[in-house]
């Protein structure tokens, strides 16, 4: 599960750590949000250290589609169903101002990228009134769409019933643009630290970040982490945690031009990939699509073949080169979250909820939290900023955060049912697969991986879920806030700041 964008060059590897030092701002997470905000910074002349527990672009930066739009599918049509049309107008102003500052920093860095023309689709007729409500929505917010007729639709070998399209967006290759990123902040003098996880942050006595190798001490602190890793404000529980699947091909003849995301199930989502937007002569076509929340899904290394077969069948001879998948957060209301933490006095900040759309919501946040850190006076801010720091909660908002509250009690209960109803030995699990089993009245992970089988602690110690096995990607999954950890335990990601802790191994051939 290694994505298309990391097979052509080494990632920037990060300096020693050195516990206790100080700097002006240290930034959790070398991701696009985490870098564009250590970039401004920098350029207005504070000193920034990025620290990130894995590599740059570890996750969600390196398991984008390198799709960036301001038409998002139907997005803007789901939030204009129930906010004003001055938020949605916001909106896009927010992520026009991402993709402004993106494709700039693109330009000054020599990172190469393509325009598109990207179109929301629908597969059937079912999807038809989603596209007019987009296309309603896109217009009413400034942006020049058009509805295609089917007599008006680009040649493609897949079904395509009509399309809203936008012109002029961009395709990319997001690993590239975070080792111009990480670059740019070394050249300012800044810090990249990689492989040393965060551990925790406070504002007092002084304002510092804690890791598993000693703090670091800062005037400002932000996380950039996908979901807070601290769980001050309860942001885990107002944000719910998206994987979807990516596959890249070589495919004999032409492939479409622009790229497409489908409005109606499932989804599809695909690109062409060039010289200039990607790894040279790696793969010519990106298939993605078949969302579903963490740790809750029919199988997930199915949902990876369904795309590999419908590749296949729609672009005959496709030959598979990647596979791998990303994981997003979307908050309730559909707007991201940005701004300062209760109860850091003003000098922790965070940003999550992008629901997909990280490489345009990323750095507009990035903007905001410049904004907040520089002091730039609210006059002197942009409107689309303003607009979002006074926008009020819509009973909407309260009835989607309730319906996933209820849908997390759910995967609570059954999960500890499940675990119950199946006690050690069992089985030894074959090659790639997991059982969760009940021993001694606690759940029990065991799982096979690389011909070794190991046994972890199966309840997630962010908040007790019991932990689902994802057979795509061998990992145990969260299906209540999203965390995930490897088979021997360890924390990939996620609100969950511990390892599994690691257990005799119980079982029988």
């Amino acid at each position: 599960m290694t994505p298309l964008w990391k097979t052509d060059a080494p990632l920037p590897l990060g300096s020693d750590f050195v516990p206790g030092a100080r700097h002006d701002v240290v930034v959790v997470g070398a991701g696009i949000t985490g870098l564009t905000t250590a970039v401004m910074l920098a350029r207005a002349g504070h000193e920034v250290a990025v620290i990130d527990a894995g590599e740059v672009a570890e996750l969600a930066t390196g398991g984008n589609t390198g799709k960036l739009s301001l038409l998002q599918g139907h997005q803007l049509a789901e939030i204009r169903r129930h906010h004003p049309a001055a938020l949605v107008r916001a909106y896009v102003e927010a992520n026009r101002a991402g993709m402004d500052w993106l494709t700039a920093f693109a330009d000054g860095a020599g990172v190469s990228y393509t325009r598109r023309t990207d179109h929301s689709y629908a597969q059937g007729r079912g999807g038809l009134e989603t596209l007019q409500a987009q296309h309603d929505a896109a217009q009413e917010a400034g942006l020049p769409t058009r509805m295609l007729t089917p007599e008006e639709l680009p040649s493609v070998p897949f079904p395509i019933s009509g399309a809203v399209s936008l012109d002029d967006q961009v395709a990319i290759d997001p690993v590239r643009l975070a080792r111009a990123l990480v670059e740019e902040l070394r050249a300012a003098g800044g810090t990249l630290h990689t492989g040393v996880r965060v551990t925790g942050a406070h504002a007092l006595p002084d304002t510092r970040v804690e890791t598993a190798l000693g703090p670091l001490f800062a005037h400002h602190i932000v996380i950039a982490t996908g979901t807070p890793i601290l769980d001050r404000g309860l942001y885990f529980a107002k944000i719910r945690g998206l994987r979807s699947y990516c596959v890249s091909f070589r495919v004999p003849g032409e492939v479409p031009e622009g790229t497409f995301l489908s409005v109606d199930g499932p989804t599809r989502s695909i690109r062409s990939v060039s010289d200039a937007d990607g790894p040279v002569g790696t793969a010519q076509l990106v298939v993605g699509g078949n969302g579903h929340p963490v740790g809750r899904s029919d199988g997930e290394k199915a949902a990876v073949e369904d795309i590999v077969s419908w590749t296949q069948a729609h672009f005959p001879g496709a030959e598979e080169t990647h596979r791998w998948s990303a994981q997003d957060y979307e908050s309730h209301n559909l707007i991201p979250f940005v701004g300062a933490m209760p109860r850091g006095l003003g000098r922790i900040r965070f940003a999550t909820g992008y629901a997909k759309w990280g490489l345009s919501n990323a750095p507009a946040a990035a903007m905001r939290l410049t904004a907040e850190i520089l002091g730039t006076s609210w006059n002197d801010r942009p409107r689309w900023m303003n607009t979002f720091a006074t926008r009020l909660t819509m009973a909407a908002d309260l009835v989607r955060g309730a319906t996933e509250g209820g849908k997390v009690a759910a995967a609570l209960a059954s999960g500890w049912s499940e675990a119950e109803s199946r006690s050690v030995p069992v089985p030894q699990p074959d090659e790639g697969e997991g059982v969760v089993a009940n021993r001694a009245g606690l759940p029990v992970a065991i799982s096979t991986v690389d011909g070794v089988t190991r046994a972890v602690d199966a309840v997630c110690p962010h908040l007790g879920g019991v932990l689902e096995w994802n057979d795509a990607e061998c990992t145990w999954d969260c299906p209540l806030h999203a965390s995930r950890f490897a088979p021997d335990g360890t924390r990939i990601e996620g609100p969950a700041l511990r390892d599994l802790k690691e257990l005799p191994r119980t079982g029988r051939r």
